[in-house]
């Protein structure tokens, strides 16, 4: 049999067709991008999402030539969805969904900071506050935007609107659940009653069909059969977030296994028992064993969204040889670095082009270079911002420690980031942690193919995974540019706090 994995992104859609032993068959991809009205305000309509996913997985079908009924079926994954796409009766879009990138609900975040104990939330759901989570993001549609609010039947995530209209059928795996933070209740596993009633979100916005990532939503209908090729009734599997699953392409399934996904933003994450939660992270049912282990994260808003701005602000020659030669824009602004040492000789970058997460927890933080002279080039800048990525995954990885996380010295890293050897570097030669990276850049549609395989009873076990792995050679830690980036790392820690409310002033101006 062979299996079916689409991952929705922020900036475009993946599919995956792979066969049982995990070996890539075809693939297929759309890139898209993000509503950005004002600055750090970001919304998307699902029907880009749904297009991207039909277009997609039709791609695969048609250009792999398999029988649609030697195709277990399809599982999806999906960017964090925010507040999830607010839907009337009819499961009709009443406005754009605010995504996890969108930090406009600053005013509802500090209501719950001032009016609800932290103990309270924390002990509840695992996690705090911040205008990240999707809670406070439907806070501020309520008090901001009341004539949609009052039409809202339900909220419903991202991957979760595609699956319905895949299916007809209405549900929301428990890593979706979880992430949404504020009104999950995280030991329960279902909504908190007492979070819904303080926060005055409406339990009945909430989908009451909780189900695990590997288990079958519904069966694909006649529409979105004839669109993708499919055969009606391929069964749907739940899929979860892109993090943990992402995670999971990568057989990670024990406590101090830990991956960093770095695509356009960063997720880096481990999964233990539930004895690890703190409030500085991220915390949610991992996408495996989803009623017993946690997948705790940190995650930044930009990594390789970084390379981008400044390949499309300030790259515009590569990108003129890229189209002439073939050779990736990335990879010639990488070449200009050459002869430039570790922390880019005393340039420094603060990565928080919109705001950021964990662990500063802060939407007014804001991207900030350091340290420029004249004898400095375009070449250190861009640098600079690849460490920029790296300070920032360090910073998270400190987090976890702090609580008492064990971690493998070797760190897996997936995403598009990953296919750079020289950014992968970076990252080992600052974090002080070798890294490992799968032989296929297919992240969290790889893992979305095994949720297909573990749901339709293709394996009957998730270590089946182990056997999936096929892997490059492993980049280790320099470690005199170790010695030398701890100096530079503890520069970047302190510019932050020295700049933190310069910047706030800057936002409320």
């Amino acid at each position: 049999m062979y299996l079916l994995g689409t991952d929705i992104g922020t900036q475009g859609t993946k599919s995956v067709l792979v066969n049982e032993k995990g070996e890539l068959i075809s693939e297929g991809f759309k890139e898209y991008g993000v509503i950005t009205p004002r600055p750090s305000w970001a919304e998307q309509w699902p029907d880009i999402w749904l297009d991207a996913v039909v277009e997609t997985l039709a791609e695969c079908v048609k250009k792999s030539g398999i029988k649609p009924s030697e195709i277990a079926g399809v599982a999806i994954s999906g960017l964090y969805g925010g507040s999830g796409v607010p839907v009337d009766k009819d499961m009709n879009p009443l406005r754009p969904c605010l995504i996890w990138m969108d930090r406009r609900a600053r005013a509802e975040t500090q209501w719950v900071k001032d009016n609800v104990p932290k103990e309270t939330i924390f002990g509840i759901t695992g996690n705090y506050v911040d205008s990240y989570f999707g809670f406070t993001k439907m806070m501020w549609i309520r008090n901001n935007e009341p004539e949609i609010w009052n039409k809202i039947y339900q909220f419903v995530t991202p991957k979760d609107y595609v699956v319905y209209k895949l299916t007809n059928q209405l549900a929301i795996d428990y890593s979706s659940a979880g992430n949404i933070g504020g009104v999950f209740d995280i030991k329960k596993r279902t909504w908190s009653d007492e979070m819904c009633q303080i926060l005055n979100i409406p339990r009945r916005m909430l989908c009451e069909r909780i189900v695990k990532s590997s288990d079958i939503v519904g069966p694909l209908n006649r529409e979105f059969s004839n669109r993708t090729g499919l055969l009606e009734g391929t069964p749907i599997v739940a899929g979860g977030i892109d993090a943990p699953v992402a995670q999971l392409c990568a057989g990670v399934l024990s406590e101090g296994e830990h991956v960093a996904m770095a695509g356009t933003s960063m997720c880096w994450g481990s999964v233990h028992g539930g004895q690890y939660l703190t409030p500085g992270l991220v915390s949610m049912p991992y996408v495996v064993y989803d009623d017993q282990k946690i997948y705790t994260f940190g995650g930044s808003a930009t990594s390789g969204a970084l390379a981008r701005w400044f390949r499309d602000e300030f790259g515009q020659y590569e990108k003129e040889v890229s189209k002439n030669t073939g050779i990736s824009a990335y990879t010639l602004l990488e070449l200009e670095t050459n002869g430039i040492g570790p922390g880019s000789e005393g340039v420094i970058v603060l990565p928080y082009f919109m705001g950021d997460r964990s662990p500063i927890w802060d939407p007014d933080a804001r991207g900030t270079i350091m340290g420029l002279s004249l004898y400095h080039t375009r070449a250190h800048v861009y640098r600079a911002m690849l460490e920029a990525a790296a300070y920032s995954l360090r910073h998270n990885m400190e987090e976890a420690i702090k609580v008492g996380m064990k971690l493998d010295p070797d760190c897996w890293i997936v995403g598009g980031v990953a296919k750079s050897n020289f950014w992968v570097q970076i990252f080992a030669d600052i974090t002080g942690f070798n890294m490992k990276r799968l032989s296929k850049d297919v992240e969290a549609p790889f893992g979305d193919a095994f949720l297909v395989g573990l749901g339709t009873g293709v394996f009957d076990k998730p270590e089946r995974i182990k056997e999936w792995g096929d892997f490059r050679p492993v980049i280790t830690v320099n470690q005199e540019n170790h010695a030398l980036y701890n100096k530079y790392y503890k520069v970047f820690r302190d510019l932050y706090e020295n700049t933190k409310n310069i910047m706030k002033e800057l936002v409320e101006i």
